[in-house]
Formats: C-alpha cells, structure tokens, sequence
C-alpha cells in the first residue's frame, strides 16, 4: 500500500508573522531546516502533500492555475532543491473552524482514506496541536514543530528510523513464525524457538548487532530441529532485506570477531549479489539441543532470504564457544553493514543500483 507525509504549510514550512498572514514576498521566510528536510524526506517512499488550512497564497489545482506570488515563490525554491509535492490540499474557500473540511478535520482528506493508502505508516507534520489531531483523525502518525517540540533534523530521523522496521509471518506444515526486526532501535528482544540454545545465539544477534529482535516459531520439533531453523533463517532473512529497503547511505559491509580460544571471521556485503562460503568444523553432533550440522543450514537460509553475500570461517577447540563466535561474529559484522551515516542517502554502489 502507498504511504504519504502530509506537511503543513505556515509555522511548518514558512515562518508565520505576528499577523498571521503572509501575504507579500517581504514577509516570506523559511522555518529552519525545512528545506532539508523536505529534501530527505522526498528521497523516502512517501508521497509528499501539502495540507494546510490558510488560503491567501496559492490554490489547490497546481500546476493548471496561476499562483498567488508567497506560494509561486515557496515552490519554486523547494522544486529547485529537488522537493516537488505529489498533491495539495488546500482551504481555499475560508471554511469556519469546526468544518469537516477544516483541519483536524478530514473532509479534505477523502483520497487518502479510501483504502489505498496505508495511514497506520503515514505522517502528518505541523506546527499546532490540531495537527496532531489531525493526526489521530487520520490514523496516521503526527509530529508538532516549534519550541519544546521537534526540530525538522529530528522529525526526519525518526522518520528515517521508523522505516528500518519490519514484520514476517511465516506458515507452513511445519512452522509458524513470527519475526520483528527493527534495525534502528535497541529494544527488549524476546526469541522462543523451542530450542533453547538456538535462542541463545539469536539472542547474540540481537544483543551485538545493536538491533531489536523478536521471533516467535512453533514448529515440527518431534519430528526433529530442522524445519524449525530453516524456516526462523529463512523469515529472519526476508525480514532483513525488507527492512533494509533501498539500503541508500548504508555501510553495506561487515565483518569479524575472536571468542576465548575460538576465532571467528564473518564478510558480508549486502550488495543484492547472493553468495555463501562456510569453512567451520565442529566435533560434536550437538551443541545444547541443536545439531551443530544446522548452523551452517541457517546461516545459508538467511543469506539466500537477505539477498546477501556472505562467508563464514571459524576455529575452535570448544564447540560451544566455536558456534558463539560466529554468532556473535555475524551479528557485529551486521551492525557495522547497516550502519546509516545521517542524512547520507547514496547508494553505497558506483553502479548507483543495489
């Protein structure tokens, strides 16, 4: 489903006077950072509508009509910088507060409540509490701009962040699965697989890769554990990719770490090119209740699911520690490929696809 940043106008984009009214170029400047900000967020899956209720600079049938100067003015500076918006919305009629078409109202807002859009994932950004109101109105998410509110840099980033979170649900015969990940966001993890030390390494993911991590399988274990890991690599994978999007201003590689005796090495490269290499041996048929063979089925499961080139080398007298490390190993070589420098949104590739 599609989604939108609806952002208003006066107090938002443009200073509001004392007057309220700005009616001539003279009296015309920009809120601090809106620019930029409109700029980033243009470069995110969003359409962009200015929604607003003051009337007086512009109209709402761009690019057909002519524009009252304020606005022709305003839009012609955004556009400069790369910043069109996909519609408007504006109160051209001067409709009394209380109006159904007069925000927090929704009246104008009938394109985007059709089902078509998903409003849960949505914004609204403004500068008075009835935008957040609006917001509700909505279903979407609201953020007020001034002071002891947000500034534009952190509306963005929390914008930005919000977006590296995704959600799989996986069924099959043999599993039901469940998995959360959110990349920008150290929050309480929960992992129950059934297979207690199967948790305890994705745990490590979790812990050492800087991420939030919650998954949730059901699966075939009196049958045995292979399903089960498969199929949590598998919908961690996907999970994965999907958060990652576009993967614009990524680190895009990782790697490596030592444990006790055991050292492991993890190269990785979300370059959308899938590739796998596993150079470890264990001398056990288990460790704790996962058979040691299934390590290097779920780290192939999860590569192919991430659409990721990875390679895996490890050595070790401990067998435990041996399958730690590369946990531990991955999930650090993890948080320093998703790694986003701020407002970095290249495509960390000469070829500029991923």
């Amino acid at each position: 489903m599609k989604k939108v940043i609806f952002v208003d106008r006066d107090g938002t984009i443009i200073r509001e006077p004392q007057d309220e009214q700005v009616d001539s170029l003279e009296k015309m400047s920009f809120v601090p950072g809106a620019i930029s900000a409109l700029k980033s967020l243009s470069q995110l899956d969003f359409e962009l509508v200015l929604a607003t209720n003051q009337d007086g600079l512009g109209t709402a049938s761009f690019p057909e009509e002519d524009f009252w100067p304020v606005q022709n003015k305003m839009l012609e500076t955004l556009k400069g910088e790369g910043v069109v918006f996909d519609d408007f919305l504006i109160d051209r009629h001067f409709v009394q507060d209380g109006s159904p078409c007069r925000k927090p109202g929704t009246g104008m807002f009938g394109k985007y409540l059709s089902g078509e859009y998903d409003m849960a994932s949505s914004y609204v950004i403004g500068d008075r509490d009835t935008d957040l109101q609006l917001a509700d109105n909505l279903g979407a998410k609201g953020y007020k701009l001034g002071p002891g509110a947000d500034t534009w840099e952190k509306i963005v980033e929390s914008i930005r962040c919000g977006e590296r979170r995704f959600e799989v649900v996986r069924n099959t015969r043999e599993t039901s699965i469940r998995i959360m990940i959110d990349l920008d966001r150290v929050g309480q993890s929960s992992i129950d697989t059934g297979l207690k030390f199967f948790d305890h390494m994705l745990d490590q993911i979790a812990h050492h890769g800087g991420v939030t991590l919650q998954v949730e399988c059901k699966g075939d274990l009196d049958v045995d554990e292979h399903h089960t890991i498969e199929d949590v690599g598998i919908a961690l994978g996907e999970a994965l990719a999907k958060a990652l999007g576009d993967k614009r201003g990524i680190e895009r590689y990782g790697f490596a770490l030592p444990m006790d005796e055991s050292r492991s090495l993890v190269l990785m490269d979300f370059g959308g090119r899938i590739d796998f290499c596993w150079d470890v041996e264990f001398t056990r048929e288990y460790v704790g209740d996962v058979p040691t063979e299934m390590f290097k089925h779920f780290f192939q499961s999860l590569c192919s699911a991430s659409r990721c080139n990875l390679r895996i080398e490890a050595k070790g007298e401990n067998n435990h520690h041996l399958a730690e490390s590369i946990f531990k190993a991955y999930a650090r070589a993890l948080k320093m490929a998703i790694r986003r420098e701020p407002f970095n949104y290249e495509l960390p590739s000469s070829k500029g696809l991923l």
